[in-house]
């Protein structure tokens, strides 16, 4: 634990990490990311309309946010499903640090949306409902909290399930911004990711539940968080420890240990196997190809996985049944 400063070559300036930090003088608690490289992967595989990026780009720092802090190595998930252009959303946080993303969007709906000037996060997510699921294995309880979605933003999502399911004081920023890398030939356009998450934990017993929101600590972090631009979220010349230090400076903010965070897919060819075998002999033969193969792409990282048919116990028919 340390003091925020203004030196970026702190660990907290770090991409692709998650900086815990405290504010005791106004009994705060919160966490910043940052993601470069790792958000970079998970949206350039799937070469998205940029619109659809940035929204997949804030659930995933909203999901690294929530996700890094589990004290057991559980899978935090965040999903969408609404009537938006952006069918559903689906983030992965495999504790301490795996990350991963998908999306599925109407492309003609999204231009539409981009053509009438309503490309923000609430007019592309729709209505519908977003899910927090923390699954901590098999021998423990599966939690699951479900707020509606309105039309509004995740930030918004993000605080009327804080409200609702934990009764926590809590205001959280997201932005996403394209970023220039390589030269020349290897120039392209890159994805950058950003949010910071502070709460209200009083330690007086005094402090009721339903005062806490118009507590004047309070009320001073929350308008400062609002104050934060998101340039300052996703500017690499900006560390996490330097926006908490303008921030909270004159209030003694104390950084902790960064926890690194990467992009990783939790699939295998074993689970790929796995799930096919599971499939009725009927659904199992429709799955071989006119190759006599069988042919899985990976939804999220997008790799693909080339099956022999006998792995799963096929035995070489075709899918209508005839030898092959």
């Amino acid at each position: 634990m340390s003091d925020a400063t203004t030196d970026d070559t702190a660990q907290g300036g770090a991409d692709d990490s998650v900086l815990p930090f405290a504010v005791e003088e106004l009994d705060v608690r919160g966490r910043a990311v940052r993601l470069g490289p790792a958000i970079d992967l998970i949206l350039s595989r799937h070469n998205y309309p940029p619109a659809v990026a940035r929204v997949v780009g804030e659930a995933a720092a909203l999901t690294a946010l929530l996700g890094s802090a589990l004290k057991f190595e559980g899978q935090f998930q965040l999903q969408t499903r609404s009537d938006g252009p952006i069918e559903m959303i689906v983030v992965d946080y495999d504790a301490p640090d795996r990350l991963r993303a998908c999306a599925t969007f109407d492309a003609e709906r999204v231009r539409a949306a981009e053509e009438k000037g309503e490309a923000g996060t609430g007019h592309l997510i729709g209505h519908g409902h977003l899910a927090l699921t923390v699954d901590q294995g098999s021998d423990m309880t599966r939690y699951q909290g479900i707020v509606a979605l309105e039309g509004e933003g995740l930030e918004e999502a993000a605080h009327t399930y804080f409200r609702q399911s934990e009764q926590i004081p809590t205001r959280v920023r997201l932005a996403v911004g394209e970023e220039t890398l390589g030269a020349g030939s290897e120039r392209r356009i890159g994805y950058r990711a950003g949010g910071i998450l502070v709460q209200f934990l009083p330690q007086a017993e005094e402090v009721a539940a339903a005062a806490a929101p118009d507590d004047d600590r309070w009320q001073e972090a929350r308008l400062l968080v609002e104050t934060v631009e998101d340039h300052e979220l996703i500017d690499s010349t900006v560390s996490s420890e330097r926006l908490l230090y303008r921030l909270f400076h004159e209030r003694g903010v104390r950084v902790f240990t960064p926890q690194g965070v990467h992009e990783a897919c939790r699939c295998s060819r074993e689970r790929i196997t796995a799930m096919l075998a599971a499939f009725s002999d009927d659904d199992r033969r429709h799955t071989v190809g006119d190759n006599g193969r069988i042919g899985v792409t990976c939804e999220f990282c997008s790799r693909f996985y080339d099956i022999d048919p006998a792995e799963v116990g096929i035995g070489g028919d075709t899918p209508d049944g005839d030898a092959a």
